[in-house]
């Protein structure tokens, strides 16, 4: 059964059910501190089971993409060794939210067992004895009993024998250390041969790691609320949670005995096995390594086509780390020493794309960003193994220091497996356990100052309806619902606020959060430092708490702040809207940062903008900022209706089945955000800045209204400034190109006065010539810069046979070298000045190459000049 079929027998399976089919969510998650990625197929239903959120379907099934790079099983280290883990993966799910008033509505594990079983045996067509399930056991701890309930469920379907009890680590499913949780009943399957299962019975190998005995499917069945100090409550309603993964679902019906040997892998490995000319199959590391590329790009892809760039820092740095093991596993294993990752996109594409069409319509951009970030990382590993021959030359005996490798490996991103690698090559070890110590010290100062313990809510008001109304108003009566206590290094003790109805706008889209305070009958007031929105709760956080918390408050958001980011974020959209008709409807919101000082805004483009355009742009902006064009706003619309008003929506953006657009005069977006009511509000738009962000992703940073007045202001006070240099002249422009035609001159006097004493010191060196083995040799430091450097080579070696030369200099605290070498020396004696000033770039902290016969090395360490000119010697012995 191929993967398609697997996937849409699944959807078909539960629509039958009166289950209502969902697309897939975004794999990046926005606006839930705890994830950065979505990690399980309940992941985007989280307020519902919270209870922050209404559902508008109580049966719903998808093909959730998710991302895993930590865990129980998810390492990302050990992604490639075995056969059944990964990155990314499909998990197929069906859920019910229950309702304790309605539990007609939902269903709970009865229904949920009997269908799981169905659609499997039936269906599917898996063999009944090929499978096995678990219960939980009970836990004394939590004072839990036995699943009975589901025990019983399982005995109509299943010998008793095959139902196996499990204990809490296995069999009691939790979302976080707080939150919504219950037991669980998985489905094993056993794929092993007959002859193995004689030896062995399954029912031994379940949850043993067993690569032919996993899991395939986890029922959850959510009845508890896991509180802050441990303790367990019965949830008022019951919901069904169930995951089934994909890719091992697909190896049990294509009667494989791996993930990788099924439809969803095998082009992927296939186009490797072409890149590099390697054959799958036929060696163990090669094998490692190309499981881990074929998986590594999958997650990649999908993040980028979601919205998320590979960077330095939170989301951006899992998915830079995930492609950079790709390109060194690619690099120390399949001998690939230039770019290849960002040629599995169109296969990608062509295998699915049809289920996830977001592949087929970033698929330049995910080409583009992959392309540069190995070409980056690639200069990267080259610099890294420079460094790292100067370490083994520094170190006494035959064990290299692991503190020192830590460095290598934390400062400059060289991979500790590829150092171990190159250091047995040389006869030489690593010491492990010294690396390991740093390691861990990192692991531990990044734990604390991440460490954060958040208290159980408060309640106040248990059945209050909490309603944003600030699109409308910034001042409003409100009530205090909950609150919880958040303690955390970096921000200390804070406090968290949620209101029957705010004013506040959360941090969403861009925008940031507005601040504001919360104003009691006594006059005493609490300030609100920042409000977000957390799984569809709008959250204020202060760091006191008001003094009578039951009375009803004046919530007043700063209208200054509020006003200046409403500009800005209006200004976005018709920039958005001058970029499409300036540049082409290629253009697309890659991302945005919407401040009260300044905006940010992402997009692709394949080039940087010229003058001209980025004029145009700016001018298009402010033609319609001149246009005074009024605010067109529509609320809770169906979203189908909005996209065909022609209304913008953004990849990588979650929306409901209603949504809200904002219209000025032909540029409609959808959009949550804030907003002026009339362009004239935002008075000018001027672009201060553009730039690359990423391969094919431009980034523009541009300020309006106070800001812009601000920024004339200082230019204007620049402008006078520079006039008063010029004497006060009234055509200063004139007076500034005066002085460049006399700079020019004046450098030309000093470079045909360089000249000069460069041909004097081209006859003191040839003096200073010395024979070695033949070789007309010299190696001195001088006081020239890199062109003086070059001239003097190249006139030296058209006079002088046999000549090898290495000419240093020291200008404005960098070092720098030229090595020369006569071409006759090049092809007789196998010489090549690339290669020496690569290996001597060492001794001055820096790189470089170039031909064969005449190359430059450049480094921040001068200090090592000296002895770089001692070891170029070695070359002639």
């Amino acid at each position: 059964m191929k993967s398609r079929e697997v996937r849409s027998k699944f959807l078909s399976f539960f629509e039958a059910k009166k289950h209502t089919i969902v697309p897939s969510a975004p794999m990046v998650v926005k606006d839930d501190p705890t994830l950065m990625f979505v990690n399980s197929g309940m992941a985007p239903f989280k307020e519902y089971f919270l209870g922050n959120a209404k559902p508008k379907h109580n049966r719903i099934a998808d093909s959730q993409k998710c991302l895993r790079v930590s865990g129980k099983h998810n390492d990302l280290e050990e992604v490639g060794y075995d056969t059944y883990h990964h990155t990314l993966f499909e998990m197929l799910g069906n859920w019910s939210f229950g309702h304790p008033d309605h539990p007609e509505a939902g269903y709970f594990k009865k229904e949920a067992i009997a269908w799981a079983w169905e659609l499997l045996t039936e269906v599917y067509g898996i063999q009944k004895d090929m499978l096995y399930v678990t219960i939980f056991e009970g836990d004394e701890e939590d004072k839990i009993p036995m699943d009975t309930e589901a025990l019983n469920f399982w005995k109509h379907h299943i010998a008793e024998d095959r139902i196996l009890k499990g204990n809490k680590k296995d069999n009691f499913w939790e979302m976080g250390e707080q939150g919504p949780c219950g037991p669980c009943s998985e489905i094993h399957v056993d794929i092993r041969p007959a002859e193995e299962k004689l030896k062995i019975p399954g029912r031994e190998l379940v949850n043993k790691d067993h690569p032919q005995v996993v899991e395939i499917w986890n029922l959850v069945f959510i009845q508890y609320n896991r509180k802050a100090n441990g303790s367990l409550e019965v949830l008022p309603a019951r919901h069904i949670d169930t995951g089934m993964g994909f890719e091992r679902l697909c190896m049990v019906l294509q009667g494989v005995q791996s993930n990788y040997d099924t439809d969803v892998f095998t082009p992927l490995i296939k186009e490797i096995e072409g890149i590099s000319h390697k054959t799958y199959g036929a060696d163990e590391k090669t094998d490692v390594a190309i499981r881990v590329v074929a998986d590594h790009v999958r997650a990649v892809a999908f993040s980028i086509a979601d919205g998320q760039l590979p960077s330095n820092t939170g989301a951006g740095y899992v998915i830079r780390r995930i492609l950079r093991r790709a390109v060194r596993y690619g690099f120390t294993f399949l001998e690939l020493k230039s770019p290849f990752i960002y040629r599995l996109a169109d296969v990608l594409s062509d295998t699915m794309g049809e289920a996830f069409p977001e592949l087929k319509t970033q698929r330049q951009l995910i080409e583009n960003v992959i392309r540069e970030e190995e070409q980056s990382f690639l200069r990267t590993l080259d610099q890294g193994l420079v460094l790292l021959n100067r370490i083994v030359e520094e170190t006494k005996g035959t064990v290299v220091s692991g503190e020192k490798v830590f460095e290598l490996y934390d400062t400059y991103g060289f991979p500790v497996d590829l150092t171990a690698l190159i250091l047995s090559e040389k006869g030489m070890n690593l010491d492990e356990e010294g690396f390991n110590v740093e390691l861990q010290k990192q692991k531990e100062r990044s734990r604390k100052a991440g460490e954060m313990s958040t208290g159980d809510w408060t309640v106040l008001n248990e059945n209050e309806e909490e309603a944003f109304i600030g699109y409308d108003t910034l001042q409003a009566q409100v009530r205090i619902t909950r609150y919880r206590k958040v303690s955390s290094k970096k921000e200390g003790e804070i406090y968290q606020l949620v209101f029957d109805k705010t004013p506040f706008y959360p941090e969403g889209g861009g925008q940031v959060g507005d601040k504001g305070y919360l104003e009691d009958q006594h006059g005493d007031v609490v300030y609100i430092i920042d409000t977000r929105k957390e799984n569809n709760v709008i959250i204020h956080f202060a760091k006191t708490l008001p003094t009578h918390m039951d009375e009803v408050f004046t919530a007043v958001v700063d209208a200054k702040q509020r006003y200046r980011t409403e500009c800005n974020h209006s200004a976005t959209h018709l920039l958005h809207q001058a970029l499409r008709s300036v540049l082409g409807t290629h253009v697309e919101q890659k991302g945005s940062a919407v401040h009260s000082k300044y905006l940010r805004f992402d997009f692709s483009h394949f080039s940087k903008l010229s003058p001209e355009e980025l004029q145009k742009v700016e001018n298009f902006v402010n033609d319609r900022i001149d246009g005074k064009i009024p605010l067109e706003e529509q609320r809770n619309i169906p979203k189908q209706e909005a996209l065909a008003q022609g209304a913008m929506s953004l990849f990588g953006e979650k929306y409901g089945d209603t949504v809200r657009t904002v219209r000025f005069g032909t540029s409609i977006e959808l959009c949550g955000g804030t907003h002026v009511k009339n362009t004239a509000d935002i008075w000018h738009f001027k672009i201060i800045s553009e730039g690359a962000v990423a391969a094919g992703i431009r980034r523009i940073e541009a300020i309006t209204n106070d800001a812009v007045k601000d920024f004339f202001k200082e230019n204007n006070q620049t402008y006078s400034e520079i006039r008063a240099l010029l004497n006060n002249t009234k055509e200063p422009v004139k007076a500034l190109q005066h002085l460049q035609e006399e700079n020019a001159d004046l450098k030309k006097q000093i470079d045909a006065l360089l000249k000069d004493k460069a041909r004097t010191i081209k006859e003191e060196l040839k003096n200073e010539l010395t024979e070695i083995n033949g070789v007309r040799f010299l190696a001195k430091q001088l006081d020239l810069d890199a062109a003086g450097l070059k001239d003097i080579a190249f006139e030296l070696g058209n006079q002088v046979d046999n000549l090898f030369l290495l000419l240093a200099a020291e200008k404005e605290g960098k070092a720098l070298l030229s090595c020369y070498i006569s071409k006759e020396l090049v092809s007789d004696r196998g010489l090549h000045a690339g290669q020496v000033v690569r290996e001597l770039g060492q001794y001055i902290q820096g790189g470089g190459g170039g031909q064969p016969f005449f190359a430059t090395a450049g480094g921040k360490h001068p200090e090592g000049i000296p002895e770089a000119l001692k070891k170029v010697r070695s070359y002639l012995n």
